[in-house]
């Protein structure tokens, strides 16, 4: 969604690289730029005023003017700023003191309210909470039977008494929803209403009799983020006409310019809480405004992609995979790359995983032109190895690859070039797992330096020519001497120890890090 203004803003920053101090006209250029990005980004033009005039007030103080590096200053104000029209700190649901907590959705038709009551279902069940979903829906066509299939599908409670297709009270199915939900121990209920077609005066009358009859604890305005600037006049109206606590935007993954999501939360005054960014029950989260804009600048939101991995991969299992990795690369077997692959799929869609890396905005197409079916054709190719061929695959030859191609529907270059890839990644992972490092980094414990590079500088080293000079071809020498007798009487860095190593000392500044 936010590609565009991804885009318009990286190039801005770059102009500034390289100028090791910025003019009053370099400011006044780049907040020209940065205006023109969001307002084509559909964001409302009293934010716009806002930020470009927070951006080019800190932009002109000392904070820029002495920093060694200004250009990344000024990325790190215009982050700064991001977050705060964003909503500042990540809010999250107030739940009551005696349960159960009701939650109340709102929103215009086609927000998507119905399909994101399933998703905070799903989100609070994991959560480790027990939700109820209640049709008050009673207007829309099949809005009841909707919601029951999603509950199903999130395997969580539901509560439609009412057939609905205009036939029921939705504010009386509401009231006897609190009931039931203390009956039944839910501890959260999901409120979902009738959406409305506009400013509906008899619809907001209807959402302001539910509001009253069951006091939730949230009411939550669902905004679907493709509609632009009449997501925020509707927000208004709606905060005017009943009132909410905060926002959810849906339909986050859609290809519209974001504006929405960058300017409700300032013009209304309250917080996006949830946002959801794809079809599936699983796609939908906290909204985090320091993350949000990490993305939008091509920072990455490393923070997302790490909770994600932490629900998919069990701390048993990565302690259990590293161990084998320990002993040595043939512990590692087709079965572990497998079983490890199979996990990196169910934390979701690989262009959204490898987008939450920093700069990756720069491969952009390279990442949306990803065939997610890669996956499952690799998958295929291991499944139809035998047991014997997975754990030692080694012993696959022309006749074993020309079997294995065949019943996974793949050409023979294909089977061979994944094991010939296998077997890279196995010494690559087995190296680092053993404190081997990368590559081309000698001298410093776990940071690599492998043999090749070591006889490189010996080489160069040789190569050295001597002074003509035979005075200072002498001091050279001695000095030389007494480098090689430092070195014999030191430790692993070079540095002086007895012959138990504990008689040197570190510097006070290295303690505080050393523990």
């Amino acid at each position: 969604m936010f590609d565009t203004l991804s885009d318009r803003l990286s190039a801005t920053f770059k102009n500034l690289r390289g100028k090791g101090r910025l003019s009053p006209e370099d400011i006044d250029s780049t907040a020209r730029e940065i205006r023109i990005a969001l307002l084509e980004a559909d964001v409302a033009l009293p934010v716009v005023r806002a930020f470009i005039g927070k951006v080019k007030e800190r932009a002109s103080g000392a904070e820029v003017s002495k920093a060694l590096n200004p250009s990344q200053q000024i990325v790190k104000i215009v982050n700064e700023e991001l977050v705060g029209i964003l909503g500042g700190e990540t809010r999250r649901l107030r739940f009551a003191k005696q349960p159960p907590t009701v939650i109340m959705l709102a929103g215009l038709q086609g927000a998507g309210k119905t399909t994101l009551a399933g998703k905070l279902g799903k989100w609070l069940k994991d959560q480790g909470h027990t939700p109820l979903l209640v049709a008050c829906d009673l207007q829309r066509p099949n809005a009841v039977n909707q919601l029951s299939i999603v509950a199903e599908r999130a395997g969580v409670g539901f509560y439609g008494p009412q057939p609905g297709n205009g036939v029921g009270d939705p504010v009386q199915v509401a009231k006897d929803s609190i009931e039931y939900a203390r009956t039944k121990v839910h501890d959260v209920v999901v409120v979902d209403t009738a959406g409305r077609l506009g400013i509906d005066q008899e619809m907001m009358q209807q959402a302001a009799d539910i509001r009253d009859a069951v006091q939730p604890d949230e009411i939550l305005f669902i905004v679907d983020a493709m509609i632009g600037q009449d997501a925020v006049n509707t927000a208004e109206a709606f905060r005017d006409g009943v009132g909410f606590d905060g926002v959810v935007l849906s339909k986050l993954d859609g290809d519209a310019r974001g504006g929405a999501a960058l300017s409700i939360a300032h013009v209304t005054g309250k917080q996006i809480m949830f946002a959801s960014n794809g079809e599936k029950l699983d796609d939908f989260d906290a909204f985090h405004p320091d993350r949000m804009a990490s993305r939008i600048l091509d920072m990455g939101d490393l923070l997302t992609l790490i909770e994600q991995a932490e629900k998919t991969f069990s701390q048993a299992e990565a302690e259990q995979m590293a161990a084998k990795l320990a002993k040595g690369p043939k512990e590692f077997t087709l079965d572990d790359f497998l079983s490890q692959m199979e996990q990196v799929r169910k934390m979701g869609s690989i262009s959204k995983l490898l987008g939450m890396l920093p700069g990756m905005g720069q491969i952009k197409e390279q990442i949306n032109n990803l065939d997610e079916r890669d996956v499952d054709r690799t998958a295929a190719i291991i499944k139809s190895m035998t047991p014997a061929e997975r754990q030692d695959p080694t012993i696959i030859n022309g006749s074993r690859r020309a079997r294995i191609a065949k019943g996974s529907g793949v050409e023979v270059s294909a089977v061979k070039s994944l094991v010939e890839r296998f077997f890279e990644a196995r010494k690559m992972m087995s190296r680092m797992a053993q404190g081997g490092g990368m590559p081309g980094m000698p001298g410093i414990p776990g940071m690599g330096g492998g043999p090749g590079r070591q006889k490189k500088q010996v080489k160069q080293a040789k190569g050295k020519r001597k002074s003509g000079n035979p005075m200072k071809r002498k001091a050279e020498e001695a000095a030389a001497a007494a480098r090689r007798e430092q070195a014999q009487a030191g430790g692993a860095f070079g540095l002086p120890t007895g012959q138990d190593g504990q008689d040197f000392e570190l510097p006070e500044e290295f303690k505080k890090f050393m523990g």
